[in-house]
């Protein structure tokens, strides 16, 4: 990231669910930042609070869920600068941000898509809303950018419905939808999820290649820590609501501080395994329930080097060196020097 100001700041987020009068925590003091042209990773198991996060920053939060404290501040690339949390459910006022300066894909393209409505008249509306352009326009804009994802006769496929698209390409249409004006952040919440290994390759190049095309910055959410090697600059690992581990992606992976992160990468087979006797290691035990989620640090009952004593009773410390920053017990003699 370079010394100019973050697109995108995070401090302290914290979201609840509200029941019977009480907040249950669901994420606690979650902070991160994303340069201008940089893609930070969002990395953790299901259930660790990722797609929440992500929802807030866009204010798509179920009414059931606040915002209990922290800060969203987003500066667009057109030198506009709000902080997103303050803005509460103002509809009017994060309809200026949502689609036009933060895009999003979502995990899943058929249940994000009307089935009623074609994909061009969907792509279109976007640009409509957020630019004063004919409907003749729009459709141009919709077709040019189908194109520029990859879909076979954009301007036939403009009316076409969701249904007659295959899992891939309403991926695509589902980015070009998302980029189709030019936001300075995109949120992709598992993009790839439910694709076969040859879309996903075919979307991860897709997302790469549009990205240093627009210069923008990138909130790349996902439990595969595979596409995080081929995507990110900078990995953020989530473990029960709480940021754990913090840095740029080579130094993550080889000089893993936190006993989770290490665990996840444990867990990940790699080419030649087989011959070379690796044991992956699958990780004991699950996610806590949110509603019996454990004192101090969250991951303390799976985690192998874990003191009962300390990590049960208190959070732990986050220590930092340079850009690699983790919250551990262990972390000042396991961050490399």
């Amino acid at each position: 990231m370079t010394g100019a100001q973050p697109v995108l700041t995070v401090t302290d987020l914290s979201i609840a669910l509200g029941q019977d009068g009480a907040r249950i925590p669901l994420t606690e003091d979650v902070s991160f930042s994303i340069g201008r042209g940089e893609v930070l990773a969002l990395v953790g198991e299901s259930g660790s609070g990722k797609s929440i996060t992500a929802l807030a920053l866009m204010q798509l939060l179920s009414r059931s869920l606040v915002i209990a404290k922290g800060r969203i501040v987003l500066r667009a690339s057109d030198g506009f600068e709000t902080d997103i949390a303050a803005l509460g459910r103002d509809g009017k006022a994060i309809e200026s941000i949502r689609g036009a300066r933060m895009g999003m894909i979502f995990q899943e393209p058929m249940s994000s898509f009307s089935p009623i409505h074609t994909i061009g008249a969907q792509i279109a509306e976007v640009v409509r809303i957020h630019e004063r352009v004919s409907r003749q326009a729009a459709r141009a804009r919709a077709s040019e950018l189908l194109a520029k994802v990859g879909i076979p006769d954009p301007k036939g496929a403009l009316d076409r419905y969701p249904s007659e698209f295959s899992g891939g390409m309403r991926q695509r249409a589902m980015i070009a939808r998302a980029l189709i004006c030019s936001p300075s952040l995109l949120i992709a919440d598992e993009p790839t999820t439910a694709l076969d290994v040859t879309i996903q390759g075919q979307i991860l190049d897709l997302l790469r290649k549009l990205q240093r095309e627009l210069g923008m910055a990138i909130l790349f959410i996902t439990h595969d820590l595979g596409i995080v090697a081929q995507m990110a600059d900078r990995v953020a690992i989530m473990y029960a609501g709480r940021i754990v581990e913090s840095g740029p992606v080579g130094e993550m992976f080889r000089h893993p501080a936190h006993p989770y992160t290490r665990a996840l990468l444990a867990a990940v087979p790699r080419l030649g395994d087989l011959d070379q006797r690796r044991k992956i290691k699958p990780i004991a035990g699950s996610v806590p329930n949110i509603f019996d989620a454990p004192s101090g640090c969250r991951f303390h009952p799976r985690c192998p080097v874990a003191d009962p004593a300390r990590c049960a009773s208190q959070l732990p410390p986050v220590y930092a060196r340079g850009a690699h920053a983790v919250a551990c017990i262990h972390g000042e003699t396991e961050l490399p020097a």
